[in-house]
């Protein structure tokens, strides 16, 4: 009984560390698919390896820099909204603690502890580190693990520079009547691998989570491909 309990994850941060891999199994996806757009794009409208090779990593250079931008912003901000929150509690704290204690009390009655549990459960918690209890029940916040903009965007730029690697890989070494194919191919794939694996993460239907993206990916790739045939032959 003793070796399973202490088996047993209790990590707080868990979710967290789910959320940081969910959103890189995004990232990737989002490589991998607007990165295969634009390779079968162009490789649908010529056959020169110049011009796709260009274009494609164009793509996975302006797509990992908004990525990595996109996140830096909206971290940044949850960030700031969280150091505001920190404040406005210290502030409280400082002018009316009695009043921040009763909160504390009520919320934890709330959570289900009896009136005298939770009147003691505060105050021992208050005159620990009341700052801290206070953003732990009140805002699930750590002041000592706040976001990291910098980690956000390294690690989207990352998950996307990895998944756009994969079409354009796809799209170069194979012979030229084979590159569309290939790309078709090995994208779809990738798309289902990091579908079931992000359902398994949130706890989805796998099945269901991999065709949504599947299906997506494939309608992507033929718009691309077909503009590509059509501009070629116009353009071109």
């Amino acid at each position: 009984m003793t070796d399973t309990i202490h088996d047993e994850p209790h990590d707080a941060k868990i979710g967290e560390k789910l959320n940081w891999l969910r959103a890189g199994v995004l990232g990737a996806n989002d490589g991998i698919v607007s990165v295969a757009a634009v390779a079968v794009g162009v490789a649908g409208a010529t056959t020169l390896i110049g011009p796709i090779v260009t274009a494609s990593t164009a793509a996975l250079v302006g797509g990992a820099i908004s990525m990595a931008l996109g996140e830096y912003v909206s971290v940044s901000s949850q960030r700031d909204t969280e150091k505001a929150l920190i404040e406005k509690e210290r502030r409280e704290l400082a002018e009316m603690p009695e009043e921040e204690l009763a909160e504390l009390t009520e919320l934890y009655r709330q959570r289900g502890l009896s009136d005298e549990t939770a009147h003691r459960v505060a105050v021992e918690l208050t005159e620990h580190d009341a700052l801290a209890a206070h953003l732990e029940v009140e805002l699930g916040i750590n002041q000592n693990d706040l976001t990291n903009p910098w980690h956000a965007a390294l690690s989207s730029a990352i998950a996307f520079t990895l998944g756009a690697l994969l079409p354009l890989l796809a799209i170069l070494l194979p012979p030229p009547e084979w590159r569309v194919p290939t790309t078709f191919v090995a994208v779809l794939v990738a798309l289902a691998v990091t579908g079931t694996v992000s359902a398994a993460l949130g706890g989805a239907g796998r099945v269901r989570a991999s065709l949504r993206l599947v299906i997506g990916g494939a309608l992507a790739l033929a718009a691309t491909w077909v503009i590509g045939v059509l501009l070629g032959t116009t353009v071109l």
